[in-house]
């Protein structure tokens, strides 16, 4: 999947903003397949700012590479704010960065159920002292579902690492 312009922009913006707070940032991916990262290691100079990405598309790669509790994937499902929360903090303990995203949805064309529906997609965000989920939903195919939650992830981290200064 090729990067999109919007993905470019963001990679760029969050860039800047890292590189003048001296921060750096990782990523915890499920969905999006390490999107996010790819976008950010297209931009030359971007290993100043961009500590490291981990694909975590399995529960057991969530729960081994990030520490997130087998307990809390059974008890709320692997697409939930409650493990989006536990991935961008888990991306933190387990990198040198100061700032982390993660994603974890359900892209489709199938995978999806009544109350996790293709298209729902969960977000975390950290900074060592906040951290914040949310959930949103997408539509369109596959991969408008990936580029649009890739995108979102990128906005949320900037407008963290933008309200910090």
């Amino acid at each position: 999947m090729s990067v999109s312009r919007l993905l470019e922009q963001l990679a760029v913006q969050t860039g800047i903003a890292l590189s003048e707070r001296s921060l750096m940032m990782a990523t915890a991916e499920s969905c999006t397949g390490g999107l996010v990262a790819a976008a950010i290691t297209e931009i030359s100079g971007s290993s100043a700012w961009f500590e490291r990405g981990f694909v975590t598309y399995s529960n057991e790669a969530k729960s081994t590479m990030l520490g997130v509790p087998a307990k809390l994937i059974r008890d709320h499902g692997a697409v939930s704010e409650e493990v989006a929360h536990a991935m961008a903090e888990g991306a933190l303990l387990n990198s040198r960065a100061q700032v982390a995203l993660s994603i974890t949805g359900v892209a489709g064309p199938t995978g999806g159920s009544p109350d996790k529906p293709v298209g729902m997609v969960c977000f975390g965000w950290s900074n060592r002292i906040v951290t914040r989920a949310e959930t949103q939903r997408f539509k369109g195919d596959r991969q408008q579902i990936r580029r649009q939650a890739a995108e979102h992830a990128l906005r949320g981290l900037l407008e963290m690492v933008r309200n910090e200064a």
